[in-house]
């Protein structure tokens, strides 16, 4: 770990470079008032994209897919794929909901970059601070707030997972948390979480008096107009326009119950949205929608704060992916050459994938009713596609 610091130092450097002139050529777009008009090269290549995506579903049966793509300055592919249940579901439309699982990490990175951007805390402001039960822990004061949004906080990689899945409260499983010997100190060593990531609302309502599914819900969505977007079971329900989880049988896809466990860690896995809604979202990740995420949220949310060198031997992307670190509920990459940001999510019957690209300006979602690895594939080759297509337009 000796050589840690200068490596963070190195790409944190490149980050800051990249949205400095991220956030000089939007500034020549606002005060130029021009919006370039529909590039048909693009819609011919998404439209290729989107025939690819449904060939492939359609073969391996997947029930439905909720697709979004954008690309500033060009109009924004939104697309509902096949049916909300195998059997007897309606059609899939732009505005399903579906289950985002781990991709509702980004919403709590970027909430919580832009409380710390308005001042109500400090991203390194002690957990103690706002939980003092801390104090009394292996941690005493050293935990920060974004040790546990990067997933360095010391503790072995997805600590009590396993009671999330019972009907153990969350506060119940944080209280068994706290006596849990960390295996490194903070920012020593990587270990994804979902409980000690969910802390963040205990944070945020400490500091606010509100709690995170309010600020999500009324500072978020309410002001980027996500309108098919909630937080928790009781907002993915409340009509029938919602995609069903399906989980694999022998020979076909079955129907599953949707369950209710990981909404108990709403930051880490509790976020619903639509096609139309994670549009909205690529685009507000694209400083598209400063009022709400301003760019210094943006820059601080993409922080390269831990290593993760282990994402760069998954299989479908050890060839591309020079380099690995997580932000603040962002994982970001050197794949090719490019900078990307990128998160995946599963959970019982769903799988989500989101990429931003911040230097070509162009976002990608992918969320399936399915739990099926078909995502990484589909994923892979859009990512693939983009870099290829924006390289040779050069």
């Amino acid at each position: 770990m000796r050589n840690f610091p200068n490596r963070l130092k190195k790409i944190n450097n490149e980050v800051q470079l990249i949205f400095n002139s991220f956030s000089f050529s939007l500034l020549l777009l606002v005060v130029s008032g021009e919006a370039t008009s529909s590039d048909k090269q693009w819609q011919s290549f998404v439209a290729d994209y989107n025939k690819h995506l449904t060939r492939k579903l359609k073969s391996k049966g997947i029930p439905g897919g909720s697709l979004a793509i954008v690309n500033i300055g060009n109009e924004d592919f939104i697309r509902g794929i096949g049916r909300t249940k195998i059997e007897k579901g309606r059609k899939v439309d732009k505005h399903t909901r579906f289950r985002l699982a781990s991709v509702s990490k980004t919403f709590a990175g970027s909430l919580t970059a832009k409380l710390a951007a308005q001042g109500e805390f400090n991203i390194d402001d002690p957990i103690s601070k706002f939980i003092p039960a801390f104090s009394n822990t292996a941690y005493k004061d050293d935990l920060k707030i974004y040790h546990i949004l990067s997933h360095s906080s010391g503790l072995v990689p997805n600590a009590y997972d396993n009671l999330i899945e019972s009907r153990m409260s969350y506060p119940d499983i944080v209280e068994r948390l706290l006596t849990v010997e960390p295996i490194c100190k903070p920012s020593e060593c990587y270990g994804y979480q979902n409980v000690m990531f969910s802390l963040i609302d205990s944070v945020i309502y400490q500091s606010t008096q509100m709690d995170y599914s309010h600020w999500i819900s009324e500072y978020i969505f309410a002001p980027l107009k996500m309108v098919d977007a909630s937080v928790g079971f009781e907002g993915m329900v409340r009509d029938d326009n919602y995609a069903h989880p399906h989980v694999r049988g022998r020979k076909r896809w079955y129907t599953s119950r949707l369950k209710k466990n990981y909404y108990k860690v709403p930051a880490a896995a509790g976020v619903n949205a639509s096609a139309n809604d994670m549009a909205i979202w690529l685009n507000a990740q694209l400083g598209q929608y400063p009022d709400v995420l301003p760019l210094e949220a943006l820059i601080k949310q993409t922080r390269p704060y831990t290593h993760t060198k282990k994402e760069t031997r998954r299989r479908v992307w050890r060839s591309h992916v020079k380099d690995a670190y997580y932000g603040l509920g962002w994982r970001v990459y050197n794949y090719d050459d490019e900078l990307l940001y990128y998160h995946s999510g599963w959970v019982q019957g769903y799988r989500s994938d989101i990429v931003v690209f911040p230097h070509l300006n162009i976002g990608f979602s992918l969320v399936l009713n399915a739990e099926t690895g078909l995502i990484n594939e589909l994923t892979t080759e859009f990512i693939n596609r983009v870099l290829k297509y924006t390289r040779e337009q050069k």
